[in-house]
């Protein structure tokens, strides 16, 4: 017996939909664009996604670019392939934004039977400069059996 192929949203409104009480819900992450190999989205950054020190917190980049990389890994899945997992993660920042909003841009890198490399942009929308780039490897995941 095989296990049916999941069905996952495939545009950006479903993708918000279905992040609606999950973390990209409750951090406000809004996916503004999604096809194979791409996905966009924004956020309003807002007081708490900010550290105590007053700088946009990592943990909200990180959740923004892996949330993006993710969503366009499963609509960018091979033939036959039911999911995925995060097995590597990275990101260097260069900046940070404290108010307004930032958007991110994930781009697929790499795209094999058992494994894709997500490339991410992360900006401040007010100047437009880099405050992170990201970089993740996922494992693609088939059926059993």
């Amino acid at each position: 017996m095989t296990t049916p192929t999941p069905q996952f949203p495939t545009t950006a409104k479903e993708w918000n939909e279905r992040s609606q009480g999950r973390l990209p819900g409750h951090i406000g992450l809004v996916v503004t664009k999604i096809e194979a190999g791409l996905a966009e989205g924004r956020l309003d950054v807002l007081p708490h996604h900010l550290a105590p020190n007053g700088f946009l917190h990592a943990a909200t980049v990180i959740a923004v670019a892996d949330t993006l990389a993710g969503y366009g890994c499963t609509v960018s899945l091979p033939e036959g392939a039911n999911g995925f997992t995060t097995i590597e993660l990275k990101s260097n920042f260069l900046g940070t934004v404290r108010e307004g909003g930032m958007r991110a841009v994930a781009k697929l890198y790499h795209g094999g039977r058992t494994t894709q490399v997500w490339d991410a942009e992360v900006r401040t929308e007010a100047t437009d400069r880099v405050i992170a780039l990201f970089r993740c490897t996922q494992m693609v995941l088939y059926p059993r059996g």
